[in-house]
């Protein structure tokens, strides 16, 4: 497993990562939310050790980006210990929150544990909704095609979530803004129609000839019933 250490103070840094890879994790160092970003978006990172108080980008921006992509799980630790403090970060998707000083047995139980969380439950979860390769996960918050992993947006998965879950069944882009935007829709598909958009290119073979989600010319959108040998 690959976890990112996004730390401003060296020497915490190194004591953290001394100690995850005495656990036998492979180890990303970062020393601001901005080099964090980038190892994030050039790395394969399956949990975050995340400050929220560093240079150039803080931690809170370095989780509303993460989770605008990702669901990998994500550990604060932090010197601020206030109440607000911890409701914020994990209002914004945080998975768990440590406050400084840190105790590394503590780190270490909480580390496996958003890692078995995450994936170790993988292959025994039910499958809650599928059609051809397709597999979502509503406990997890997960979309496999195939073997493969599709990292979608919480926009974007909830929109999945609502098609396939009503296979066959055709949506307006009224009925689909409402259900995901969770407020009224005035007429403005825009944002409605990147998302797709978006989707598409996600788990379609060629978006645009898409075996999945199809458009119904004048109605709105649905995801066919689609048998392995079809996709």
């Amino acid at each position: 497993m690959n976890i990112l250490i996004a730390e401003d103070e060296k020497d915490i840094r190194n004591l953290i990562s001394l100690h995850m890879r005495k656990e036998n994790y492979d180890v990303y160092e970062a020393s601001d939310g901005r080099e964090a970003l980038t190892i994030f978006e050039n790395e394969k990172i399956d949990l975050i050790l995340l400050d929220t108080m560093m240079p150039n980008v803080d931690g809170i921006s370095v989780i509303q980006k993460v989770r605008a992509v990702s669901t990998i799980p994500i550990i604060c630790i932090t010197a601020m210990g206030n109440d607000s403090d911890k409701v914020l970060a994990l209002g914004l998707g945080a998975d768990d929150y440590l406050v400084k000083p840190i105790s590394p047995i503590e780190l270490s139980a909480r580390v496996a544990s958003n890692l078995r969380r995450c994936y170790n439950y993988t292959e025994h979860k039910d499958i809650v909704y599928t059609t051809g390769e397709l597999k979502l996960f509503t406990e997890t918050f997960e979309i496999f095609k195939g073997k493969k992993k599709i990292d979608l947006n919480p926009k974007e998965f909830k929109i999945v979530k609502l098609l396939i879950s009503n296979l066959g069944k055709v949506f307006t882009k009224k009925q689909i803004y409402e259900d995901v935007w969770e407020e009224s829709y005035f007429g403005d598909s825009n944002n409605i129609m990147v998302h797709l958009s978006h989707i598409r290119e996600k788990i379609e073979d060629d978006p645009k000839n898409p075996v999945y989600i199809k458009t119904i010319r004048g109605i709105g959108y649905k995801i066919e019933r689609v048998n392995i040998n079809e996709g």
